[in-house]
């Protein structure tokens, strides 16, 4: 299964953002390596939905910022965690009806994770150093 190693690379230097950023990335690849491993289903569902709903809260505390300092990008970014919410949402419908989750599960969620920070966030970081 996937790994995401924490690195400069995902790092949008503003300590607070990174911080819940490393968290996202412990939560997946602890799910990552829950499957690989074998776990039971009603764990895969926990820390599936521990991963949703801080996800949920990250985005919150993201949208909180965008709205203190008038990002001007606020309804396209919050389109963006409203439709990773969603897409999150629907991976973990499957998984409560087959409970399983498939290599390309996994995929994808690392791939909206990833994506996520290094486009989007990474443009709120930069505004946000601009603004603090």
């Amino acid at each position: 299964m996937k790994n995401i190693s924490w690195d400069e690379s995902l790092t949008v230097d503003v300590t607070e953002i990174d911080e819940d950023h490393q968290k996202l990335v412990e939560l997946y690849n602890l799910l990552s390596h829950s499957i690989e491993e074998g776990a039971s289903a009603e764990y895969i569902a926990v820390v599936l939905e521990e991963m949703i709903s801080f996800t949920v809260w990250h985005f919150r505390h993201e949208e909180r910022l965008m709205v203190l300092y008038n990002y001007p990008d606020l309804a396209a970014h919050r389109t963006e965690h409203n439709d990773l919410i969603d897409s999150a949402q629907e991976v973990q419908q499957k998984f409560q009806q087959k409970k399983m989750l498939t290599e390309a599960d996994i995929d994808y969620l690392e791939t909206w994770l990833t994506e996520h920070i290094l486009g989007h966030d990474m443009r709120l970081g930069f505004y946000l150093l601009k603004v603090m």
